[in-house]
């Protein structure tokens, strides 16, 4: 009797299907093993596998499927499988897709690495908010990979896409995706509540300043959210406050304190350039405010007042997941570091 009748005697929860894909496997890891399938070697066609194995197609792409996972062998869109490698070095494959690439998504990326170690193979990409880009790198890598960790901030029919992903291999970082079906994992910021909460914790400084000027950039996109939480802030004390796209000299007044949030922190350099030009002090004649703590922040002009969210927690507690094989849905609040410029 072979070893793969044995198990399933010995173990009848375990399906003859299930053995059947797993056959195609061993047959296929066999081929490779005696060198009749090398490295980029293109594996027989589908059809050809069914009528060597008398499996049914659905099985077949079972069997497929699982070397896919292990990166034993992989998909090339349209041409069929190839093969990658001889063995399974980790029992995880991530594909990692990114934004875009900043210190930022830096300290996602190696506090990733850093927890998941020598468990998986991680590829990492970047979609940079091209939303035609971001669906081909899903479309793709589908068969490719036991998880997808993805930062979004597309405009676009993005659930559509994600939701193509199995939700157990589909992991969503930083941003909160609405109609994604059944259970995944997500760590996210909320926006809305981590403004109003940071600003609440910072009403003592606040109140020197006559007016709130919060910077919103058109092409920011949870720039709604922001808005929204600093709105209720406002009204909720009674602060005189406005918000604009971009800073302007003219526009500028003694008193202000401003929040900004811009993707290369122009607006921050364009503020102090303003103060300086006007020979203002930065956090007694007006106020500054920035999004995301970078090394650069905690010296500019003795300090700049930051509501920071820790990326190297995001990285390590999605790599956690993983790992434990958990479904995780956890908000990655900000934190208020407070310095001289407010």
């Amino acid at each position: 009797m072979s070893p793969t009748k044995k198990t399933t005697a010995a173990n009848p929860n375990v399906s003859t299907h299930r053995m059947k894909y797993l056959q195609l496997a061993e047959h296929i890891n066999h081929l490779i093993e005696t060198n009749k399938l090398k490295i980029n070697d293109r594996l027989p066609s589908l059809n050809q596998l069914t009528e060597q194995l008398k499996i049914s197609k659905e099985t077949a792409l079972k069997g497929l499927n699982y070397l896919l996972e292990k990166g034993i062998i992989e998909a090339e869109y349209r041409k069929g499988y190839y093969v990658k490698k001889k063995k399974q070095y980790h029992p995880y494959r991530i594909c990692l897709i990114l934004d875009k690439m900043n210190v930022l998504r830096d300290r996602i990326y190696h506090s990733f690495l850093e927890t998941i170690k020598d468990k998986a193979d991680v590829d990492v990409y970047f979609h940079h908010h091209n939303f035609k880009v971001f669906e081909k790198l899903i479309d793709e890598n589908l068969p490719n990979y036991t998880h997808f960790v993805i930062t979004t901030f597309l405009h676009g029919n993005t659930a559509e896409v994600l939701n193509r992903i199995p939700s157990q291999k589909r992991i969503i970082i930083d941003y909160q995706e609405k109609n994604l079906d059944g259970d995944y994992t997500c760590i996210y910021q909320d926006y809305r509540t981590d403004i109003q909460e940071s600003l609440t914790e910072l009403l003592p400084q606040l109140e020197k300043y006559s007016r709130l000027v919060l910077v919103a950039p058109l092409e920011a996109f949870h720039a709604k959210e922001v808005i929204a939480g600093f709105e209720l802030f406002s009204k909720l004390n009674s602060k005189r406050h406005t918000i604009v796209n971009e800073i302007d000299a003219s526009f500028a007044k003694k008193g202000d304190a401003y929040i900004t949030f811009s993707r290369y922190d122009q607006d921050d350099v364009t503020l102090i350039k303003i103060a300086r030009k006007k020979g203002w002090k930065l956090g007694k004649d007006i106020g500054l405010l920035s999004y995301n703590d970078t090394a650069v922040k905690e010296v500019l002009e003795d300090g700049i007042t930051v509501i920071s969210t820790d990326f190297n927690k995001m990285g390590e507690e999605t790599a956690k997941a993983i790992l434990k094989k958990e479904v995780v849905k956890m908000r990655d609040p900000a934190k208020v570091i407070l310095r001289n410029s407010l």
